[in-house]
């Protein structure tokens, strides 16, 4: 459908408002309307922020507010292009969200001045879509993740669509290209749709994009092997362009529309989406040269695009054209107040992307319904027993999917079988929108499932965009490789800080992760399977955000998982075992050390007078050895009084006064002894108890743990290669004790190493005593 010319004249007004307030945001203190010749003393001192790509994303976002509007649309924006955030506050600001949200900042010009002061300035706001940004799910700081968070934002939204802005050096990342592929897991029935626009404006910092450098054809095909029908939207004439912009995205709503209907009537399973490629030069309506320099349509519009200091005079007079170019006396009224006819293509409040609820905690977010996970509980306890930890959470997350059929997600780079969540398939598959065979298992156009992609990078990314619009998920991995997602944590942890200083800003669920198949059930994987580093990761963030757990048996960890499931804005890591192992604790025992977080294990300490030895672990496999050690000592040394301690919420190991989840000072020396030697036995690096623990009363403590000693080997032996084995940590303690006897014990420890070493040499098993080891109870 043709646009009117005085449409056209109206959406160009728009745009020139966008970016002169975008301009005005990089370089003004004063003279926000320039209604006198601008001097140096309003211009900012330093010139901080970027304006490459902002021009392009103010036209796409114009435009999107025209077809909201005519279509009475939900949409969000999702801002990918690094540092574009003065076009995303400058568009929020002009459609009246900024100030619902902030007050303070007026549709005036006291309100101009204001906005232009605070941008990339101190106390003021970044240079990207971040928290403080109203609309904005996707941290602009760091490049290749919009596409999975806005596909995250989209499942079990069927009325939202999220409108994707990639940068073009955004398009060359892994995480981004990958996610593309998100087309082939959706259900256009119950889901919503992304709409992808590649912002192609040539340039990155200060190189070419490799997608401006090939043909029209090349990348069409390109678009068209994703599962995607390119539009390009390129002229010279920016009314035609404008016309051009409209019609491919009046395009994309019927085309959507079209697909939801013919999913609703079953007719065509796969489906090939639109894909906007919008061709602008860099830096568009800027300086086209400065110092005898091009600028427009190059890598110097990246940034500033005019440094404007008192030395040169020129470039003062630079910055005074360039922004008078956009006749703000055209656009603003005498207040400083956008003109009402320019309003006019504004969709109404409820529906304008700065105000979207799906934005800020979800459109009518639920609470998860979650089952009594005592009725889950594994009756062996004390070790006379038993079973997969994670097969028995099966059970449960299975019954959470059947309560919550709308809004929880399990999320796993093809990995929810080989974690042992097998039971979760009996009520639900893997969603997968493909070509399905007779001999696949558990795939299905519909499934509460997301495993079907092996990519950590698409996994987290869908979560948090999931978690961003308020439903709940876990996402569940090999523990080694979580590492590939170290930076997308970090930024989640970043926003999270953010949000919670800012008031507007509502709470989500939390971010949950079950790492398992884990550093000691990694012997026939070997060396490269074996990496404990995420808790050193995730421990470094705000302790208001992070949270660890170590269950030690099934029914710690369904303790521990249904506490994390209620939570909000937390970062949750829970590291659990997937294999076969002993249980230790009866579900009532189970709830109360982890409500605590760390405490004696009562059914395997005998220090009712006096305490000689604290054995302490974290984690399942440290827990098994610890027992077998205090096994060993109370068998070869009787009289010996020791105190077996258990920490599941290693976070309490911090003092209170650091993490809210920290034990008092005197509780710790309570449970630790102020100076009896302690003999920690870690799932992790030895480092990290080290770090949590500097500043307690008791430092006469050693800790043992992942000392980056693996190999395919079995798993004892891998225990053995770390020291944190049984027969080391008896050996251990015995250096700090002096009893009559324990030069014996030692010596029978030292043997029975050497015979395990020549066992699993020539048999490639674990010997019998420690394969039919059973803790019994004296």
């Amino acid at each position: 459908m043709m646009l009117k010319k005085s449409e056209i004249d109206l959406l160009d007004k728009y745009f020139r408002a966008v970016n002169y307030v975008s301009a005005c945001q990089l370089y003004l203190l004063d003279n926000p309307l320039l209604k006198r010749p601008l001097t140096f003393s309003d211009v900012k001192k330093k010139l901080i922020g970027h304006w490459g790509t902002v021009p392009s994303q103010n036209f796409i976002y114009t435009h999107l507010n025209y077809i909201i509007k005519k279509y009475n649309q939900d949409m969000i924006y999702v801002c990918g292009p690094g540092h574009g955030g003065n076009a995303v506050v400058a568009n929020v600001y002009l459609e009246g969200s900024y100030t619902k949200f902030y007050p303070n900042i007026t549709q005036d010009e006291e309100g101009l001045k204001k906005l232009f002061k605070q941008f990339s300035f101190p106390g003021g706001i970044p240079s990207h879509a971040a928290p403080e940004t109203p609309g904005s799910i996707n941290e602009g700081g760091e490049l290749g993740y919009c596409v999975a968070h806005a596909y995250g934002a989209i499942l079990d939204n069927p009325s939202l669509i999220a409108a994707c802005v990639i940068g073009d050096g955004e398009m060359e990342t892994g995480p981004l290209a990958t996610s593309l592929h998100l087309n082939k897991f959706i259900n256009p029935e119950k889901d919503g749709f992304v709409l992808p626009i590649l912002n192609l404006n040539g340039y990155k910092i200060a190189n070419p994009s490799i997608f401006a450098r090939i043909t029209d054809e090349e990348l069409n095909n390109l678009i068209y092997g994703y599962g995607y029908e390119p539009i390009i939207v390129s002229d010279k004439n920016e009314y035609k362009l404008h016309e051009k912009m409209h019609n491919a995205l009046d395009y994309a709503m019927k085309r959507f529309r079209n697909i939801k209907e013919s999913a609703k009537n079953n007719k065509i399973k796969r489906f090939y989406y639109p894909f906007i490629i919008l061709k602008t030069p860099k830096g568009w309506t800027g300086p086209k040269e400065v110092d005898g320099k091009k600028v427009e349509g190059t890598f110097r519009a990246h940034q500033v695009t005019v440094n404007v200091t008192e030395n040169d005079p020129n470039s003062l007079k630079i910055l005074s054209d360039w922004l008078l170019s956009y006749h703000p006396e055209q656009l603003f009224d005498k207040n400083g107040t956008l003109k009402k006819e320019i309003k006019s293509i504004l969709p109404p409040d409820f529906k304008k992307m700065g105000q979207s609820p799906y934005a800020n905690g979800g459109y009518n977010p639920k609470e998860l319904i979650l089952p009594d996970f005592k009725d889950y509980k594994i009756n062996f306890y004390h070790g006379n027993g038993k079973c997969q930890d994670m097969m028995n959470l099966g059970l449960y997350l299975k019954d959470v999917i059947k309560l919550n059929p709308d809004n929880f997600r399990l999320f796993s780079p093809d990995e929810n079988l080989s974690n042992r969540l097998n039971h979760v398939f009996e009520t639900t598959n893997r969603q997968f929108n493909g070509t399905i065979y007779d001999s696949d298992e558990y795939l299905s156009i519909q499934g509460r499932v997301m495993d079907s992609f092996l990519s950590e990078h698409v996994c987290e990314g869908l979560l948090e965009g999931y978690i961003l619009t308020g439903r709940h998920g876990i996402f569940d991995s090999y523990e080694a490789f979580i590492r590939i997602i170290d930076s997308m944590a970090s930024q989640h942890a970043k926003w999270l800080k953010m949000c919670n200083q800012i008031s507007w800003r509502k709470d989500i669920p939390s971010l949950n992760y079950i790492l398992t198949s884990h550093i000691w059930q990694q012997d026939h994987n070997g060396y490269t399977h074996q990496d404990p580093g995420f808790l050193n990761h995730i421990v470094t963030k705000k302790s208001d955000i992070v949270r660890v757990y170590l269950p030690i048996d099934a029914n710690t960890l369904l303790s521990c998982t249904d506490h994390c499931l209620k939570t909000k804005n937390y970062i949750n890591v829970i590291v659990a075992s997937k294999h076969p192992s002993y249980q230790w604790l009866s579900m009532d025992e189970a709830v109360k050390l982890c409500t605590i977080g760390a405490g004696r294990l009562d059914f395997c300490s005998n220090d009712t007078d006096k305490v000689d030895l604290v054995l302490a672990c974290c984690g399942d496999t440290p827990t098994i050895e610890v027992i077998a050690a205090y096994g060993i000592l109370r068998e070869k040394l009787p009289k010996l009084k020791i105190r077996v301690v258990n920490v599941i919420d290693l976070m309490c190991l911090e003092s209170n006064s650091k993490h809210p989840h920290g034990l008092t000072d005197k509780y710790y020396d309570n449970l630790f002894t102020k100076d009896k030697p302690i003999i920690f036995a870690f799932h992790g690096y030895p480092s990290l108890i080290h770090q949590l623990v500097y500043n307690r009363t008791n430092k006469n403590i050693h800790v043992f743990g992942y000392d980056e000693e693996g190999t395919i080997t079995t798993p004892f032996d891998m225990r053995v290669l770390n020291k944190i084995d049984r027969f080391h940590i008896v050996i251990n303690a015995l250096k700090y004790l002096n009893i009559k006897g324990k030069n014996e014990v030692i010596s029978y420890c030292e043997d029975m190493l050497k015979k395990h070493a020549i066992y699993i040499k020539k048999y490639g098993i674990d010997m019998k005593e420690i394969r039919d080891w059973q803790y019994i109870q004296k």
